[in-house]
Order: C-alpha cells, then sequence, then structure tokens
C-alpha cells in the first residue's frame, strides 16, 4: 500500500492475487442482492425472448451485419490494448466519446489500469451492441418498448463496476483497509437483508418527529385508517378557509413535512394558512379487506367533515399528491353527486387521472401481471411498502440501486444522510384488494378518464363533473408520473385550470424548497394543442414553485384575514396528541 499523499498505483499483479478470493465471495453476494431486490420471473418474459428470437432468424443479413461490426470494435480494443502495453498510450478509445462520461467509471483507476480499461471499454461495446440490436429489429412498438427496458436492466446490472473482481477502486479500498471494507460491506448486506431494503442514507441520523416530521400541531382524529394533524398558527392573522393536505397512501406523510428549510407544510402555515394533513396508516394484515371505497368514504370524505367541523368554515383548499390526487379526484367525483362538498379549489400534485403513457412502470404491469395479482390479493393480503419501493427504484437502477450496493456492499460505506431517501425507505403497506383493483381499472384498462366506466360508492365517475379551480403540477424528469400524461389532466376535469410544470423528477421537482428557491418551472403554455405545444409555448420562471402556487392560491382567497386561534381542535374533536401522531412511527 501506498501511504504517502500521492494516489496509489493498482498493480495487475494486485488484482490477479485477490480476484480468485472474490471470484466466490462476489457471486455470493450477488445472488443475496438478487434475493434482497425480489428478482424478475424469467417465465414471465420468455414471450419476449421468443419474439426477439423470431425478428433477428427473420433479418439474419441485419444480425451479421451488427455482430460483425461488434467484432470489429472488438478487435480495435484489442489493437488498442496491445499499444498501450507496449507504448503506454494507445491512439483513442473505440467507445463513444459520450460514453467516457459514464459516472460509473469515473475513477482514473478505470482509465489508466490497462486491464481495468479493457474491462470498461468492452462492456461499454458489448452494451451499445446489445442495444443496438433491440432497436434495430422489427417487431411491434409494445414487444420493442419491454425489450429495450429489459434489456437496459440487464445491461446495468452486469456492469463491471457491480463485481469486487472487476472494480478497481473496491480492491484498492480492500488493500488500503487490510480487507476491512470486504467484511463492512458483508456486514451492510447482511444487515439490509434483515431489513428488507437497501440502505440509501445514514438512517441513524434520523427520528420521525426529532429532526425530521417537526412542524407544531397535533392529532386531531383518528380512526383505522388514518390520523388528522393540525398544525399551529405561526401568524397572528390566518386566511379563514383552511387547507387539507392528502399525501400519498404508499409512503409516509412527511414527505411535506422534512427538515425546516424544505418543509412543505412549515411554508404553508408561515404564508398565514391553516393546515390540517392526512397521516395514512400502515395497514396492517387485520385490514387486508379494505378497499379503494374505504379509503373515499373513511379517509378523504371523513377528513373533509372533520376540517369543516373544526374550521367552521364553508369551503376549504385541499391538495392531493401521487396517489393521494387520483383518490382526491375519484371522492369528489363521487360524493359531490351525494352532496355538496365544501370545495374552493383543488390541487393536483404530479398526479395522474390519464394512464395512457405511465412511463417505465408500465414494463411491469401487463394482463397476466394483473391477472397473477389479483389471485393472490383480491380476497386479501397485504402489498408491502418495501416491494413497491423497490418497483419504483428498479426504474432508475443506475440512480437508485447500483450505486448503493457498489458502495455499501463492496466498498463496505455508509451513505451519507440525505432526507428525501431517509423517507423514500419509510413505506407502508397496502391492502391487497384495494392495490389489485388500482392496478387494473386505472394502470391496465384506463377506467378513470372514460366518463361513468367506473363506480365507486355506489356511484359512477365522471371527472369531467369536478368544476373546480384546479392547479396541476407536474415534474420534468418523473418517472413515475411523466409529465406529458399528467398535462392530459387538463382535459378531463372541468373548471378552470392552471398548469405548472417544475423542474426535476417525482420526488425532488415537487419538494423544492422556497426557501433555498433553486432550479425553474414553467407557466402560462398555450393548452389547446397538447402538451409538447404547451412547453414550446411556456414561460420559464426561475426559482421554486411554490411561491407561484401560493400567489394562485392567494387568489382565491378574496376574504380578510381572521385572527388566528392557538386551540387545536374542538370540543368535538380534542387533540389526541402532538403531532406528527403515532401512525406515521408506525414500521414494516
Amino acid at each position: 500500500m501506498n501511504n504517502d499523499s500521492e494516489t496509489p498505483v493498482m498493480h495487475t499483479d494486485s488484482v490477479q492475487k485477490l480476484t480468485s478470493v472474490l471470484t466466490d465471495a462476489n457471486y455470493k453476494m450477488a445472488e443475496n442482492v438478487g434475493n434482497l431486490l425480489a428478482g424478475y420471473k424469467p417465465e414471465e418474459y420468455e414471450a419476449l425472448l421468443i419474439k426477439f428470437n423470431e425478428a433477428v432468424l427473420q433479418d439474419l443479413p441485419l444480425w451479421q451485419e451488427l455482430q460483425s461490426r461488434y467484432y470489429q470494435h472488438q478487435l480495435a480494443l484489442w489493437i488498442n490494448m496491445a499499444e498501450k502495453a507496449a507504448t503506454g498510450e494507445s491512439k483513442s478509445n473505440v467507445i463513444e466519446a459520450s460514453a467516457e462520461k459514464d459516472k460509473r467509471f469515473a475513477s482514473p483507476f478505470w482509465h489508466d489500469n490497462l486491464l481495468f480499461d479493457y474491462y470498461r471499454q468492452s462492456y461499454l461495446l458489448t452494451s451499445q451492441w446489445l442495444k443496438e440490436v433491440v432497436t434495430s429489429i422489427s417487431v411491434d412498438e409494445t414487444t420493442k418498448e419491454k425489450l429495450t427496458f429489459f434489456t437496459q436492466q440487464f445491461v446495468d446490472a452486469l456492469s463491471p463496476s457491480n463485481f469486487s473482481a472487476t472494480n478497481p477502486e473496491v480492491l484498492m479500498k480492500a488493500v488500503e483497509t487490510g480487507g476491512e471494507s470486504l467484511r463492512k460491506g458483508f456486514e451492510n448486506l447482511l444487515q439490509d437483508i434483515e431489513k428488507g431494503h437497501i440502505t440509501m442514507t445514514d438512517e441513524s441520523v434520523f427520528e420521525v418527529g426529532k429532526n425530521i416530521a417537526t412542524t407544531p400541531g397535533a392529532v386531531v382524529f383518528q380512526n383505522h385508517l388514518f390520523q388528522l394533524i393540525q398544525y399551529c398558527p405561526v401568524e397572528q392573522e390566518v386566511y379563514q378557509r383552511p387547507i387539507l393536505i392528502i399525501p400519498p397512501c404508499i409512503n409516509k406523510f412527511y414527505i411535506m413535512d422534512l427538515g425546516e428549510d424544505n418543509s412543505f407544510v412549515r411554508f404553508v402555515v408561515g404564508q398565514g394558512h391553516t393546515v390540517f394533513m392526512l397521516s395514512w396508516k400502515n395497514i396492517s394484515i387485520e385490514q387486508e379487506q379494505l378497499r379503494w371505497d374505504d379509503y373515499i368514504e373513511d379517509g378523504i370524505i371523513q377528513a373533509i367533515k372533520v376540517v369543516q367541523s373544526i374550521s367552521q368554515c364553508d369551503t376549504m383548499d385541499i391538495l392531493g399528491f401521487c396517489i393521494g390526487g387520483a383518490l382526491l379526484a375519484t371522492a369528489v367525483a363521487a360524493f359531490q353527486k351525494k352532496e355538496k362538498l365544501p370545495i374552493a379549489s383543488l390541487t393536483f400534485l404530479t398526479t395522474l387521472l390519464d394512464y395512457s403513457d405511465v412511463g417505465d412502470i408500465g414494463m411491469y404491469i401487463d394482463r397476466n401481471f394483473v391477472e397473477s395479482r389479483e389471485k393472490q390479493l383480491c380476497s386479501g393480503g397485504l402489498v408491502s411498502g418495501k416491494e413497491l419501493a423497490m418497483a419504483f427504484s428498479s426504474l432508475r437502477p443506475n440512480d437508485l440501486i447500483w450505486p448503493y450496493v457498489v458502495n455499501n456492499y463492496l466498498k463496505g460505506e455508509t451513505p451519507p444522510a440525505f432526507d428525501l431517501l431517509f423517507w423514500n425507505s419509510d413505506g407502508t403497506n397496502l391492502p391487497g384488494p384495494m392495490f389489485a383493483w388500482y392496478l387494473r381499472h386505472f394502470y391496465l384498462e384506463n377506467q378513470l378518464r372514460i366518463p361513468n366506466a367506473l363506480t365507486l360508492c355506489g356511484e359512477s365517475i365522471d371527472l369531467g363533473v369536478i368544476n373546480y379551480p384546479t392547479y396541476i403540477f407536474a415534474a420534468k424528469e418523473d418517472h413515475i408520473v411523466p409529465w406529458n400524461t399528467a398535462f392530459s389532466s387538463i382535459n378531463l376535469l372541468g373548471g378552470k385550470k392552471e398548469f405548472v410544470l417544475g423542474a426535476s423528477g417525482h420526488i425532488a421537482g415537487t419538494i423544492n424548497s422556497a426557501k433555498k428557491n433553486k432550479r425553474n418551472y414553467w407557466i402560462d403554455g398555450e393548452t389547446s394543442m397538447g402538451a409538447q405545444h404547451w412547453f414550446e409555448t411556456a414561460v420559464e420562471k426561475k426559482g421554486s414553485w411554490w411561491w407561484h402556487w401560493i400567489e394562485w392560491l392567494h387568489l382565491q382567497h378574496r376574504e380578510p384575514k381572521v385572527p388566528a386561534s392557538l386551540a387545536l381542535g374542538n370540543s368535538e374533536y380534542v387533540s389526541i396528541e402532538e403531532a406528527p401522531g403515532q401512525y406515521v412511527k408506525e414500521k414494516n
């Protein structure tokens, strides 16, 4: 080991000595990681492979051309490696310039060492060839999309950076630490297998109610589905009309109340609003029979009634986030046929109401998959929050899976503290019947967008009868709710709509702190000719979209402010416990 301040040199002979020792351990680690990720069932994709083979056989000249080109590139790589071995230099890399920027291979070890430079370039060439084959064959569009997706998953998983014996950074750290990094890595792996998820952040740093979800308030109502939190005012005068926030039920509510600097709740309270928040219960096996109707009637509608009772106000503003927005839309569409709802405005954050394009998650969802899940879940059972979190993480494996496998398990490192990722790992269970119904009627059959195709709580559902001022927010790089699909909500809902597009992804785009005021967003595009035309005609603004939303909301509030009440709840709904309550602390 080199103890001076210069970068240590990884010699090929060091690699050879360690490779035989680490290879067996690496195979075992890969097997354990595969179990942790819940793997894919190859039989479900056998039909895809058959179609792929048939397409190749139908155009053998194309296959031979691509294969010949691949062999030529590999030969050129060998020649370059021979030149580099003999002279210490090579004319140029064989791979494309864009591949040189791959962050998996940013370390100088991947470029300076002959063996690892070959691993890197050969892998990138093979990846490029596999993806080119898939994109070149003649198959139907759905098959091509699935082949492209799963080929990318396969390619990402087999990167030499993901294996201890072929990653020079892992080997160098093992040498430097006398093997301690490998021991710590196995320890991290065993701990994550026990927890059932990959650790993405230093979870020991955070504690709900201590340094996360700390906005002062009280639980003023609870039932078998949720606790309702009312937050303490910070201004002497507040708008009389309250705001009810409905977070997604597949995660904990505190995505809306992270640290003081990036808490959406704290921001809204600070703007003079009385805020209520649903905290969904982590569903237990005793609740396995719950259905979508229960989430509407005992969840959304019950919360609205309690908020109206406490606020003594005729109307309220309601915000739904992700699946919370879908629950809100169906609740309003069903119950406004039964009674007059006390709604002044609606806000939908990264919410799908049209499921015609659901992004890469659609690669997992087809009729066979849905029917299989229905057999498992329609009569009861739970869908683990960890399963859902891993499914969504697998859509971006090079961001949300493999870096943590490498750093945590191969290098033995502890990831840095990051509140968003702490929340991302803190999922909640869903009842099987509710989830199976959601998969079929929304994702598979896309019935929510069709007037009167669905019946919920005894009423047919037509989103067009939702006739309130509505703010629709989407995120430009969202891999869960594609923004152009979220844009379709404009044509499904009645009333006056405001569409806003934020930068970044599903979570980071939504939780874009007004205090930090970073990134950008787009507004005021022309809506009549589709999403792309809207974007081309929209106006880009710097900073957080939160400011734009609060200005829009204040335009809906034309009544004067009233003195704030320090008492939370009322005589009927008294304070049960301090925020954030117990439901949010229940673990899987």
